[in-house]
């Protein structure tokens, strides 16, 4: 008799989506837009010449086995912000972990902003995420990635989980910033201890590199003053890192940053509390 049939796996999701801009006539328009499985881009009516990117992940969150990739490029002279239609859910694992990889370049005399929502970790969920950036020239780059341990008002905690986070940004082919973030295990007693989070459980961190990092560590300080949990500025280069009680006070502390960071600009309209 033939052998039964395997039982089927799983179903994973699966998503990758690309987008890169030229300027045509002082406008950022689309040079490549493509989409596959789950990952999606929107591009909403812009009327200042720059480009506003929403990226959606239509599986409604991400779990063990999961994996989602993002490729963004602004081409020369072109201005492009990109963000999430809502916060990514990571969700409790029953096996493997759910991975996450983005690409950013930008080119001589372009302006990226890599704006998502925060991304929710869930109770024993497992996420590897990496950004890799490639800047070239004068090329003016901002980051930002936000984590909320649960969801307060829901009663959320996280006790088990583990988040790998790896970030690297080159400029003109040379390594200007690297970290790795490592939070596994009992979740919720690393979080307590006053060296990491002190309790708290929504973190972010922002990072700029351009010309104006000097400038925008003066006016972040006062901006922020004692609610500012670490920062740095070295050669073009601001590192900003954020602690909150929970998400809504984290998102009220990110906004006025944000704006700061795009020279005045508000957040996406996606980000309105």
């Amino acid at each position: 008799m033939p052998a039964p049939d395997p039982m089927p796996g799983p179903q994973r999701a699966r998503g990758m989506a690309r987008l890169a801009t030229k300027s045509l006539d002082g406008r950022s328009r689309i040079d490549v837009l493509y989409q596959e499985g789950a990952g999606k881009i929107r591009l909403p009516r812009s009327f200042d010449g720059g480009m506003e990117a929403v990226l959606i992940n239509t599986a409604g969150g991400l779990t063990g086995g999961d994996r989602i990739e993002w490729n963004i490029a602004a081409g020369a002279d072109t201005r492009l912000t990109v963000t999430t239609q809502a916060c990514e859910r990571i969700y409790k694992s029953s096996g493997g972990v759910a991975h996450v990889g983005t690409r950013l370049a930008a080119d001589a005399g372009s302006v990226l902003h890599w704006l998502p929502q925060e991304t929710i970790l869930f109770d024993r969920s497992a996420l590897h995420r990496a950004l890799d950036a490639d800047l070239s020239g004068n090329a003016e780059l901002v980051v930002l990635e936000a984590v909320l341990l649960g969801r307060a008002a829901m009663g959320e905690t996280v006790g088990q989980g583990s988040l790998r986070d790896r970030w690297r940004i080159r400029r003109n082919g040379r390594l200007v910033h690297a970290e790795e973030l490592n939070l596994a295990g009992a979740v919720d007693r690393i979080a307590a201890r006053r060296a990491t989070l002190a309790g708290n459980r929504a973190f972010a961190t922002l990072l700029y590199v351009g010309d104006r990092g000097d400038s925008l560590m003066r006016r972040l300080r006062a901006l922020l003053d004692d609610r500012l949990a670490a920062s740095s500025q070295w050669n073009g280069k601001l590192t900003i890192r954020i602690v909150a009680e929970d998400g809504f006070t984290l998102r009220k502390m990110l906004m006025p940053v944000i704006s700061l960071l795009r020279n005045g600009e508000p957040p996406p309209k996606v980000w309105t509390i």
